[in-house]
């Protein structure tokens, strides 16, 4: 088995403003999506959910606020997960709630 690294992505949108069952609905979904991932003995790792500030250092010390200001999706969160190759990875991370909210999946082997 290989490892592979989802990384989720979202609209930039304040979650803060959503009612409050709509963000427990949200929860639980990603809660029992990740659980069908561990289910199945795939699940490595499952990341923290990150905040939405951040800086990047860029070459020549370089600092500018982050994390990724120049596009219109923020790096929310990630887990790693076993799979036999990338195609597999795939389709284990269709499903995820991101989706449903017009973010994106990356998926990433990991060495």
């Amino acid at each position: 088995m290989n490892e592979f690294l989802l990384l989720f992505r979202l609209p930039d949108f304040d979650f803060g403003k959503l009612p409050k069952e709509t963000m427990q609905d949200l929860s639980k979904k990603w809660q029992d999506w990740v659980k069908g991932i561990a289910d199945q003995d795939k699940l490595v790792s499952n990341g923290q959910r990150l905040s939405l500030e951040g800086k990047v250092l860029r070459p020549g010390g370089v600092i500018t606020d982050g994390p990724f200001v120049e596009i219109k999706e923020k790096l929310v969160s990630f887990i790693v997960v076993q799979a036999e190759n990338l195609d597999d990875a795939v389709t284990l991370a269709h499903g995820c709630p991101a989706l449903e909210q017009g973010g994106s999946v990356e998926i990433r082997p990991v060495y």
